[in-house]
C-alpha cells in the first residue's frame, strides 16, 4: 500500500482533540481483541453489553499499515452499526496477543504476530479517533471482562488462562492486573512443563505453549498428515492425533499445578478457543491436579470455564478503555 492511500485511509473524520472528560452512563467504548488467527471488536457500554461487533481475520502478515487500515474502517462500521460517532466514545480498549509494552502502546510478538513485531498501535487510534486508547495483553483483557461480568466475579486472585492459537495467561489481585517490572506481564505461557519437550519460539525447550496451543497441536498434527489442530481433535481414535491430544493435556494439567501453587488463587478461568470447545478434557485433568496437592488449601481453588466466551477479550477491553478514561 502506498503511502498516500494509508494516509487517506487513516485521516481523522471531524473532531477537536482527544477527550479525557467524563461522560453520561449511556456512554460507549470500543473494545478490540487481537488474536493470531482473528481480531475482534465491539461496541460496549459501561454495563458491559454489546450493541454492535465484527471480527475479521488478523492476517498479521500483510504487515502493520495494511491491518491498520482495515481496523479502522472496522471500528468506523461498528459506530455506525451502533448509531454513533466517534466523537461520542469514551475511548478504546485493546487487548492484544503479547507481549505488549503498555506504556509505549506497542506490540512485541514477532511470533503470533509475524510482521507487526514493534508496531506502534495505541498513538495511531488515538490520533485518528481523538479518544483515549490503552493496550493490554489480551489475556488481561479478557481476566478483566471474566472479573466484572463473567465466570471471575467475586475471586480474589484470579487467575485466567486462554487455550487458544497461543497459550495466555492473567493473574488479578482485588480486581486488579498484576504487572512485574517496569509494568510488564507476566508470560505464563512460558511455564515449562516438561524438559524434553519441543523447542519453543522463546529459544527453551518443553513450555507451555510449545505443546498446548492451537499452533503447536496444528504443527504436531501437519507433521503427520492432518490439516490443522481442529483434524487433530476430529480424530480422537487415530492414535497418534490422541498423543498430540493427551501431550497438550498433560501440559496443561503440569502448568495448574505450578498456577496453584504459585498464586494461591481464589479460581482459575479457563478460556479461549481451544478451551471454549474442549472445556472437559483439560478442565479434568488439572482438577486432579488440583486435588493431589498437600500444601496447599485446595478445596478452595476452583477450575472453572470462561463465561463470556468469545466475547471475553472485547468486553474486557472496553472496560479497561471506560477504566483509562476515569469513567469507572
Amino acid at each position: 500500500m502506498v503511502a498516500s492511500q494509508l494516509d487517506s485511509a487513516l485521516r481523522p473524520r471531524g473532531g477537536g482533540g482527544t477527550r479525557l472528560e467524563s461522560v453520561s452512563a449511556s456512554a460507549q467504548a470500543i473494545g478490540i481483541d487481537i488474536g493470531g488467527t482473528k481480531t475482534a471488536l465491539a461496541a460496549v457500554d459501561a454495563a458491559g453489553r454489546v450493541h454492535a461487533r465484527a471480527s475479521f481475520g488478523t492476517q498479521s502478515t500483510r504487515g502493520f499499515p495494511t491491518c491498520l487500515v482495515e481496523l479502522v474502517e472496522r471500528i468506523r462500521n461498528v459506530l455506525k452499526q451502533a448509531n454513533r460517532k466517534s466523537e461520542s466514545l469514551s475511548g478504546i480498549g485493546i487487548g492484544c496477543a503479547g507481549p505488549v509494552n503498555t506504556q509505549r502502546g506497542t506490540i512485541h510478538n514477532p511470533y503470533t504476530l509475524p510482521g507487526w513485531d514493534g508496531a506502534e498501535i495505541v498513538t495511531p487510534l488515538r490520533e485518528i479517533f481523538r479518544v483515549p486508547v490503552c493496550l493490554e495483553n489480551d489475556a488481561d483483557a479478557a481476566a478483566v471482562g471474566e472479573f466484572h461480568l463473567g465466570a471471575g466475579r467475586a475471586a480474589d486472585p484470579l487467575v485466567m488462562i486462554t487455550l487458544g492459537t497461543g497459550v495466555g495467561g492473567a493473574v488479578l489481585v482485588d480486581g486488579k492486573i498484576y504487572r512485574g517490572v517496569n509494568g510488564e506481564h507476566p508470560e505464563l505461557g512460558h511455564i515449562p512443563v516438561t524438559p524434553d519437550g519441543p523447542e519453543c519460539y522463546c529459544g527453551r525447550r518443553g513450555c507451555w505453549e510449545s505443546l498446548a496451543s492451537g499452533t503447536a497441536i496444528a504443527a504436531a498434527g501437519e507433521a503427520i498428515g492432518f490439516k490443522d489442530s481442529c483434524a487433530v481433535f476430529a480424530a480422537p481414535r487415530d492414535a497418534k492425533a490422541r498423543a498430540i491430544i493427551q501431550r497438550a493435556v498433560d501440559a496443561t494439567a503440569t502448568a495448574a499445578w505450578t498456577l496453584v501453587h504459585t498464586f494461591l488463587p481464589h479460581r482459575i478461568v479457563l478460556g479461549g478457543g481451544i478451551a471454549e470447545e474442549h472445556f472437559d478434557l483439560f478442565a479434568v485433568a488439572m482438577r486432579r491436579q488440583v486435588s493431589l496437592a498437600t500444601q496447599i488449601p485446595k478445596d478452595r481453588v476452583e477450575v472453572v470455564k470462561a463465561e463470556l466466551g468469545h466475547e471475553a477479550g472485547v468486553i474486557g477491553a472496553a472496560r479497561l478503555a471506560f477504566q483509562n478514561s476515569k469513567l469507572t
